[in-house]
């Protein structure tokens, strides 16, 4: 049965061929060092920027249509009220978690732009199944971009005025986990702690195994962050306990891989200052990744009064 209410959100930045917002920030430096002259790069540039403030301007009115989640009254969790969760639940969920990746493991992957349609319709299902409302927006992902270099250590971001999402590197069992989160903003909700909710429980019951599966390793994978927070020798042993096999250990170690000097120098330093803007919008921080994110599934199960079945937050 087809929805009444429908939105479309053009995303038309989204399928330009390179970000336009890094042709505007690198236009007349790639000028200059090219052709020797930055007169070139700035009408590249202002092309660029003009393409973009007509994309951004076009999103934005369609936007004003959206019928928006109301987290308290749907999950009675939200970014400021979060009920903690104690370190033996999260021990419990650890390990309910690793018997269920186990016995449920897929070895299916599903290319990466056949994968954003799919979690892009499962997403828009699930968000209309809500709220009443489809809200349409592009599966375009992006390989390469500026923000791979600003933030070494994110796996992939949105780009949050024209939707613009890039994956910065394969994450195996995780990725559509990583492309749903970015889809989430692409939709129009900005906070990390509800792209993270909402990318698990899209994909939880969504039915499809390889979906499901890179939903509860995702899970497992930030309940460890809480329980052994940088420390990656605990963090392995965790695993190791917890019996994961051998393709599941190897898709979680990968996570954490070695650091160069320029990732640990300018990542610790971005890092910081990512978790400073976080809290100047209205975020808890960093944290809402994991600490926030399992704990508002935690406080969903808990809560006395909440408009969507419980069972949303299953594992």
């Amino acid at each position: 049965m087809p929805y009444q209410d429908e939105i479309r959100i053009p995303n038309d930045a989204t399928y330009s061929p390179v970000s336009l917002l890094d042709v505007v920030a690198a236009a007349p430096l790639a000028s200059r060092i090219l052709l020797g002259a930055t007169a070139p790069g700035r009408a590249i540039q202002l092309a660029a920027l003009g393409l973009y403030a007509g994309s951004v301007a076009r999103d934005w009115t369609a936007r004003q249509g959206m019928r928006r989640i109301d987290f308290r009254a749907e999950f009675g969790a939200d970014v400021d009220l979060l009920s903690e969760q104690p370190a033996h639940s999260r021990e419990t969920e650890v390990q309910r978690l690793a018997v269920l990746l186990n016995r449920e493991y897929t070895d299916e992957r599903v290319p990466r732009k056949r994968l954003a349609v799919r979690v892009n319709e499962v997403l828009t299902d699930f968000l209309a199944s809500i709220t009443g409302q489809r809200v349409e927006t592009s599966s375009e992902i992006r390989d390469v971009t500026l923000a791979a270099f600003l933030f070494p250590f994110a796996v992939g971001s949105c780009e949050p005025l024209s939707g613009d999402v890039a994956i910065f590197r394969d994450t195996g069992i995780f990725e559509p986990h990583v492309v749903t989160h970015e889809f989430v903003h692409r939709k129009g909700y900005l906070k990390e702690l509800h792209a993270q909710v909402l990318a698990y429980m899209a994909l939880r019951n969504s039915g499809y195994p390889v979906l499901v599966q890179s939903a509860r390793a995702e899970r497992l994978h930030r309940q460890l962050r809480v329980l052994h927070p940088e420390d990656p020798d605990a963090f392995e042993a965790s695993l190791s306990d917890a019996g994961l096999r051998p393709e599941l250990m190897d898709a979680f170690l990968r996570l954490r891989p070695a650091a160069g000097l320029y990732g640990s120098v300018v990542g610790e330093a971005m890092k910081k200052l990512y978790d400073a803007r976080m809290k100047l919008t209205g975020q808890n921080g960093i944290s809402d990744y994991d600490r926030g994110f399992t704990n508002f599934l935690y406080t969903f199960g808990l809560a006395e009064s909440v408009g969507q079945p419980r069972t949303l937050a299953a594992l």
